[in-house]
C-alpha cells in the first residue's frame, strides 16, 4: 500500500500513520535521499526481527540506524535534537567523526561509532559498534522527527533501522513502487518520489582512531580530508595486524544483483563482444554504456550518464527497467577510474560478483 504525500494534507496524513506504524512495532517504506528504505524502531528488538524476517536478511548483518535532525516543534535549532540522539546510541564520538557529521548531516553518510551498551543490539547484529545516519530526505524527517516528540502517553521512539527496502543481495528501490513491487503490497510505503542520491551512503568507520572506508558512495575521500583533517583509509591501508573491523551494510562480495547476469567490461570489449552478436545469439543482451556501441538489432543499448551523480541517481532504477525487459545479460561499460564514481563502480562490482 502506498501512503500518498503530494500536498500538505496528505503528507502530514501519511507521515503520521507511518509514525503510529513504528510505535506499535511495525514495518513501512521510507524515502531518503539515497533508497528508500524497511523502516522499524531501531531499539525494538522483535520491530528488527520482523525486517531480517522480510528481507530474508542474516540477523548478524547489521543494520543503520536513521535519526532525527530536530523534534517536530522546532523549525529551526537542529543540534540539540541530533546530539541526543547520537549519544543515546554511542557513549563517546570520536572528534573527527562529530566534524563529520557536522559537515554531512542530514546526507548521504552512515557513521559505524561505539554502540552504547544495552541499547540497539539487535540493529547492530550483536555488534559492540553502530552504524548511525542522518537522513536529508525531508519526508523521512517529518516521521523521525515526530517519533522523537510523540503526543502525551506516548513513548519516544529515538532512531528508525532502515536497510534498502527489498529483498536480500537484491537491487535496491528509489521509488515507492520498487518497494510496493518488492513485497508485493504488503508494507505500507511513504511515497517520496524518486531518490535524489540512488545508491546507499558512503559508510565510514569511526571505531579505529581514523576514519575507515567500509563502502563507497556520494561522500568522496577529498570531502572527507576537507571535512575532518584526516585521510579516509581503505582497508588495505590498515596494519596487517589489525583487529577485525565491524561488519556493515552492503559490503557483501555479491550484492544489488538484478535477475540478469550483469558483466562489466570496457569499451574496446564490449564493443570486440558485439561484433561477435547477432539475431540468433541464445541469450537476450541489454548494454548500458557512456561509450557508443554499435550494436545487433537483437541488443537492447541504454546510454548510460556521462557525469557521476547523474549515473548514481538512475542507476537501480535502470537495472530494475533492464531486468524487466526479460534479457538474460546486462552489459555494463565499466566506470571511470575517478572517485566521483567509486560509489557507481562498487555497486556494479557487488552486483556482477
Amino acid at each position: 500500500m502506498i501512503l500518498p504525500a503530494g500536498d500538505t494534507a496528505a503528507a502530514m496524513q501519511s507521515v503520521a500513520a507511518c509514525a503510529d506504524i513504528a510505535r506499535a512495532g511495525g514495518l513501512f517504506g521510507m524515502p531518503t535521499e539515497t533508497v528508500y528504505g524497511l523502516a522499524a524502531d531501531a531499539d525494538n528488538a522483535q520491530a528488527v526481527a520482523q525486517i531480517f524476517a522480510t528481507k530474508g536478511r542474516p540477523a548478524d548483518h547489521p543494520l543503520i540506524v536513521h535519526l532525527a535532525a530536530r523534534s517536530h516543534d522546532d523549525g529551526v535549532h537542529a543540534d540539540a535534537t541530533l546530539r541526543e540522539g547520537v549519544d543515546h546510541y554511542c557513549p563517546a564520538v570520536p572528534d573527527f567523526a562529530r566534524a563529520l557529521m557536522t559537515a554531512f548531516w542530514p546526507g548521504p553518510l552512515t557513521l559505524i561509532v561505539p554502540r552504547r551498551a544495552g541499547v540497539g543490539a539487535a540493529a547492530a547484529g550483536g555488534q559492540d559498534s553502530i552504524g548511525l545516519r542522518c537522513p536529508a530526505h525531508p519526508l523521512a524527517q517529518a516521521v523521525l522527527s515526530a517519533l522523537r516528540s510523540p503526543a502525551s502517553g506516548q513513548s519516544v521512539v529515538w532512531g528508525l533501522a532502515a536497510p534498502s527496502a527489498n529483498r536480500f543481495g537484491r537491487v535496491s528501490p528509489t521509488l515507492a513502487s520498487h518497494v510496493e513491487e518488492e513485497f508485493e503490497g504488503r508494507i505500507a510505503v511513504l511515497d517520496g518520489g524518486a531518490c535524489d542520491v540512488g545508491i546507499e551512503s558512503t559508510i565510514i568507520d569511526c571505531t579505529r582512531g581514523e576514519p575507515v572506508l567500509l563502502r563507497p558512495g556520494a561522500i568522496t575521500a577529498e570531502q572527507v580530508w576537507a571535512a575532518c583533517g584526516r585521510k579516509l583509509l581503505s582497508k588495505d591501508e590498515l596494519p596487517a595486524h589489525s583487529a577485525p573491523g565491524p561488519r556493515a551494510s552492503g559490503t557483501l562480495e555479491s550484492h544489488y544483483a538484478p535477475s540478469a547476469r550483469v558483466r562489466l567490461m570496457d569499451a574496446a570489449s564490449m564493443q570486440s563482444a558485439l561484433d561477435g552478436q547477432d539475431a540468433t545469439t541464445a541469450v537476450r543482451i541489454a548494454v548500458y554504456a557512456r561509450s557508443s556501441v554499435h550494436a545487433p538489432a537483437s541488443v537492447f543499448v541504454q546510454p548510460m550518464p556521462a557525469v557521476a551523480a547523474d549515473a548514481a541517481h538512475e542507476l537501480f532504477a535502470m537495472l530494475r527497467a533492464l531486468d524487466a525487459r526479460g534479457v538474460g545479460e546486462i552489459w555494463v561499460e565499466t566506470p571511470p577510474v575517478d572517485s566521483g564514481w567509486d560509489g557507481v563502480r562498487d555497486r556494479l562490482q557487488r552486483a556482477a560478483a
